[in-house]
């Protein structure tokens, strides 16, 4: 169930960020409450996710699928495009979660 509540965590958190960009800097109402409730309920299922999962692999996986998704966010809804330098390094960041999630014995699989 904590990958499960990972997913949820990180879901919420890149819907919260991406209504951060349309929010204005905190001007517009829908768009700023959405920002508060997303991360709220990141946090929420993050906490929930480290019943199960070590701390510091949850927030590797939930970091690093963060940045990725929001990039892939940015470049398609905002025109955002990530240079050929960002592209490697989000790779290098996928690359980590998979080796952590596949070899290392903290991942609590």
């Amino acid at each position: 169930m904590g990958y499960v509540y990972l997913g949820l965590a990180i879901i919420a958190e890149v819907i919260a960020t991406s209504a951060l960009k349309f929010s204005d800097g905190f001007t517009r109402l829908v768009p700023s409450l959405v920002v508060v409730i997303g991360y709220a309920a990141a946090f929420y299922c993050l906490a929930l996710v480290l019943r199960t999962i070590p701390i510091g692999v949850a927030y590797a996986i939930w970091a690093g699928m963060g940045i990725v998704l929001i990039a892939v966010i940015g470049a398609l809804v905002f025109g955002q495009v990530p240079d050929w330098p960002a592209i490697i390094g989000m790779g290098l960041i996928l690359a980590g979660v998979l080796v952590i999630n596949l070899f290392s014995r903290t991942a609590g699989h």
